[in-house]
């Protein structure tokens, strides 16, 4: 796809060192479009975060150019620890200025990538959500349950915390020496939600830029599920408690 007139043209003083982490658990069929449609001359490195997949996301993400990690313990948090983990390891004049996270299974639009990132580069905040309430939503791509649940945990972070979110979006950018400083550790669930209210708790400085949302290709883990959507909904709602 075209990048849109809104999107990001980084010259050399602008350009930073930009990871990507994306888990991934049986995302045979869709990682290598979502590979195929990160800006290339955009980032440094993709790190695709291998969840036990028991099909080809490992070969097929290899093939596109990516770095995978494997992460065999379930549970999204898990495989973005594990992405988390590679990149601290790695030595610190190569570490990441700012890490971008997606989902693999091609529901984000990746060529938006230099919007949700530009707020950072041009206007000096810390974090970024790519908000799927702001943007275009294709039709079926979010169930009622999860428009609920973002609408109710969004009001509880502000009724709480005094930040105005209106997603708990999986494409988000933030600052590596921010995203150290919040010590992540949900392991499924509550991963984006934590990030978001830690980030409060920091004061760190966040904003939102809309984002398009299209049918993932599959079934969702989570919201396609009734148990998962009910273990979804009550880790983020729990997250959320435990932090006040």
């Amino acid at each position: 796809m075209p990048l849109t007139n809104l999107q990001l043209t980084i010259d050399n003083k602008q350009s930073k060192n930009i990871a990507v982490i994306i888990p991934a658990y049986n995302e045979e069929k869709s990682i290598g479009l979502v590979l195929n449609d990160i800006p290339k001359d955009f980032v440094q490195e993709v790190i695709v975060c291998n969840n036990n997949s028991r099909d080809r996301t490992k070969e097929v993400a290899l093939a596109n150019g990516a770095t995978v990690v494997d992460q065999p313990n379930p549970g999204y948090g898990n495989a973005c620890l594990k992405g988390l983990e590679y990149l601290s390891n790695k030595p610190e004049n190569e570490q990441p200025d700012i890490v971008v996270f997606l989902d693999g299974d091609y529901s984000d639009h990746p060529e938006e990538m230099p919007n949700v990132v530009r707020p950072i580069l041009q206007e000096g905040f810390d974090m970024v959500i790519g908000s799927r309430a702001l943007g275009k939503l294709e039709k079926g791509a979010m169930q009622p349950q999860q428009i609920f649940g973002n609408w109710l945990a969004t009001n509880l972070i502000r009724l709480f915390f005094k930040y105005n979110f209106t997603d708990l979006g999986p494409f988000r950018a933030i600052r590596w020496d921010k995203l150290q400083v919040l010590k992540m550790k949900d392991r499924d669930f509550g991963w984006t939600v934590e990030m978001q209210v830690k980030a409060a708790k920091q004061k760190l400085k966040c904003t939102e830029v809309p984002v398009n949302y299209r049918c993932r290709i599959g079934v969702s883990k989570i919201s396609g599920t009734v148990r998962g959507s009910v273990l979804a909904g009550h880790k983020i709602l729990w997250t959320i408690f435990k932090s006040i």
